[in-house]
């Protein structure tokens, strides 16, 4: 498509990524990591044919921050974004937006799941490493399967909002796009500026993702570069974090190690909620104003797996900071990440407080986890009398997944669940209804 044909929104946002581009050096960097990854993807991204993920352009707002400062990235944030949310809107305009979308979070989830699975064996494998050599090659390798489930749960939450778009102003539907396959690590933070690449240990075989910024390397692919601050050292259970790093930087809001206070009265779990939440909005909102986008987004990541009780206080603090935009992007996050069980207790804490709608929303973006996992959350709130919230997750359910994948949903108690799935789809429409049921005979499921 030559330029002339492109929508304006679409052509200003290429423009615009061109001269960031321009601007960056194309052998170092996450520039360097993309442009090696999927020549194509940016070749495509850059003559308007596709948008790039946000993670992709808030990386590279990262390598502008590393090689001109914090304050230069820093004032281009809010235009970049802002020309990236208006690119998306006129891709999604098109005919045939809304398929194209769905089958794009399907091979997101499946990248999703992949890397979950992934990161669980490699867990197992480390745990029993005969040697330093190895524990160390697995934890790199765990590293960046930590960060491939985090970009792809990203990237399901993005597509979700656009599908969400589309469904509350219904547009004209068609065939597919082309796809790609980009990949890469989750974003560094400027305090930890990418510096000229290096080549990492030997990479791993992976399957091929089969789509655009599917989060993968081609199978068979050799090593690939990343800048080096990606790599983080052992990872706490279920943090991704090494238990020995001082805490610094965007998740710690730059704090330095200090003396612990001598101990005193225990606080109640509600004061600890609220100073906790006090406390992640002052370094969240200070942190953009800054223009330290990518701490920003490794907070709301750290925050995502905080106790259920905290996301109503959270919501108020974010709000009254004017920061709504962070609130959206931390349900995200928590929805994609947090287990089955977390997530019904999150949603409860949200309805209970008065944020029904913020609940139910939660819900409905959970949908971008594992279908055996949706299927588990479904019980929980059924089994807690959680009817609304019930509803919210099966119906987004029937309407974001494809038939095939929303009957996997009924595995882990297909008696249960398949009543309430085939209701959720007869809600939808009658079409919905028959392709589930469909999906659930040959699935070996009695309808």
């Amino acid at each position: 498509m030559v330029a002339e044909q492109l929508p304006d929104d679409i052509r200003e946002f290429t423009d615009y990524l061109r001269g960031l581009l321009a601007r960056l050096d194309p052998r170092g960097g996450w520039c360097a990591v993309f442009w090696q990854r999927d020549a194509d993807g940016m070749r495509a991204c850059l003559d308007g044919r596709e948008p790039p993920p946000w993670d992709v352009l808030e990386a590279l707002l990262q390598d502008l921050a590393a090689l001109y400062g914090a304050g230069a990235a820093g004032a281009e944030a809010a235009h970049a974004r802002s020309l990236h949310t208006a690119a998306l809107a006129a891709h999604d305009a098109r005919p045939g937006a809304r398929e194209t979308l769905t089958g794009r979070l399907g091979v997101m989830l499946r990248e999703q799941e992949y890397a979950a699975d992934r990161r669980a064996r490699l867990s197992r494998r480390l745990a029993s490493a005969a040697t330093r050599e190895q524990a160390d090659a697995l934890r790199l390798d765990l590293a960046r399967v930590h960060d491939d489930h985090r970009r792809a749960t990203a990237r399901c939450a993005e597509i979700t909002a656009r599908v969400e778009a589309l469904d509350r102003a219904p547009r004209r539907h068609g065939g597919p796009s082309p796809a790609y396959d980009w990949g890469g690590a989750e974003p560094v933070s400027p305090g930890e500026a990418p510096a000229p690449t290096a080549p990492v240990p030997e990479q791993r075989r992976r399957r091929r993702g089969g789509a655009r910024f599917a989060g993968a390397a081609d199978e068979g692919t050799g090593p690939v570069a990343v800048p080096p601050a990606a790599v983080p050292g052992p990872p706490a259970p279920g943090t991704g974090t090494s238990p020995r790093r001082t805490p610094r930087g965007a998740r710690f809001a730059g704090a330095a190690e200090q003396e612990a206070p001598a101990p005193g009265p225990e606080p109640s779990a509600d004061a600890v909620d609220r100073r906790e939440a006090g406390r992640l909005v002052a370094a969240l909102a200070r942190l953009r104003r800054e223009g330290r986008g990518g701490e920003a987004h490794a907070l709301l990541i750290e925050t995502a797996y905080g106790p259920a009780a905290r996301f109503p206080l959270l919501a108020d603090e974010m709000r009254r900071a004017g920061l709504d935009a962070d609130w959206a992007t931390l349900l995200w996050e928590a929805a994609g990440s947090l287990p089955a069980e977390r997530l019904a207790a999150t949603a409860e804490a949200l309805t209970e407080a008065g944020r029904g709608e913020d609940g139910q929303r939660f819900l409905r973006q959970g949908v971008v986890r594992p279908a055996e996992e949706i299927g588990r959350a479904v019980l929980a709130l059924d089994a807690r009398a959680r009817h609304r919230e019930l509803r919210a997750l099966l119906d987004a359910c029937v309407r974001m997944r494809t038939p095939e994948q929303a009957a996997r949903t009924a595995a882990p108690d297909p008696r249960r669940l398949v009543p309430l799935l085939l209701a959720a789809a007869r809600d939808v429409s009658d079409e919905r209804h028959w392709d589930l049921l469909h999906a659930l005979r040959v699935a070996g499921f009695a309808a």
